[in-house]
């Protein structure tokens, strides 16, 4: 057996998958430009050792995405115009975190309440006395690209149940003069796709993901706030500040206290 098979047999996800994956990655860092026509279904057959059918799935997948196309008689070619599909940029700080959701409309699909309360770490805080489940898909451009599960204290949910319904829910928070923070984290896991996400997202059964499991504590302890937000893999793209940059403080005066690395503790209020 060779290489290249032995490492599809160390992965769950469909061949297909796999090998779309690295097609993209060639179309995305340049390596097949725009406008260029790429290998042959037989050339990639060869290259991969994978069936004609496995090869056709993942260049099928790619013109559904836009990044390539098909020309009759001549072959298929990468797109003159490929959509950056790294829709979002993950936070590493409270500020950018905020900012990136600013603009951002939940369509929801459930709000329940007398729920379950979330499983905390130990760093999670305390247990509100009940919680409200907001579930909801995000989109951009008419096209899914997260689902969020979000386990929010009733209390702080009553304070504006309306805006809490048509508004991110952290921006939401960080509006409000009645919340004090104390801490926000934010941990980073990579998936795979079950059948409920995939059909949300409108992507393949066990097709990479980024799962976000975020939590946010306010002045009394008390995790008022916790989500956890599945992306498409695609849609994901995460750059740090490795100097470690002081946090910004000056984002506006009455909510200057929340300008503050998700990791590290927020200051009160004056």
């Amino acid at each position: 057996m060779s290489r290249l098979l032995k490492a599809y047999d160390r992965s769950r996800v469909p061949l297909y998958i796999q090998v779309a994956s690295v097609l993209r990655t060639r179309i995305q860092s340049g390596q097949w430009s725009a406008g260029e026509k790429i290998s042959t279904l037989e050339e990639l057959e060869r290259e991969f050792e994978v069936a004609r059918v496995t090869v056709r799935q993942a260049v099928d997948i790619l013109r559904e995405e836009g990044l390539l196309q098909a020309r009759q008689g001549l072959g298929t070619f990468v797109s003159k115009k490929t959509q950056d599909r790294h829709w979002v940029k993950l936070a590493t700080s409270w500020n950018t975190l905020i900012e990136s959701l600013k603009d951002n409309v939940p369509r929801r699909l459930a709000i329940d309440e007398g729920v379950a309360p979330p499983v905390l770490g130990d760093s999670d805080g305390d247990l509100a006395s009940s919680y409200v489940k907001l579930r909801s898909v995000q989109y951009r451009n008419e096209d899914p690209y997260s689902v969020v599960n979000l386990l929010l204290a009733r209390e702080v949910f009553d304070l504006s149940p309306v805006r809490f319904k048509n508004a991110a829910a952290l921006v939401t928070i960080d509006a409000m003069d009645e919340i004090t923070l104390s801490e926000a984290h934010q941990t980073l896991t990579i998936g795979s796709a079950d059948p409920e996400i995939a059909d949300l997202l409108k992507i393949s059964i066990g097709a990479p993901t980024v799962e976000a499991h975020c939590v946010v504590i306010d002045d009394g302890g008390i995790a008022i706030y916790v989500g956890d937000i599945i992306y498409r893999s695609e849609s994901i793209k995460l750059q740090m500040d490795l100097l470690g940059t002081k946090p910004q403080r000056d984002k506006k005066a009455r909510n200057a206290h929340k300008a503050v690395d998700l990791a590290r503790r927020k200051s009160g209020k004056a």
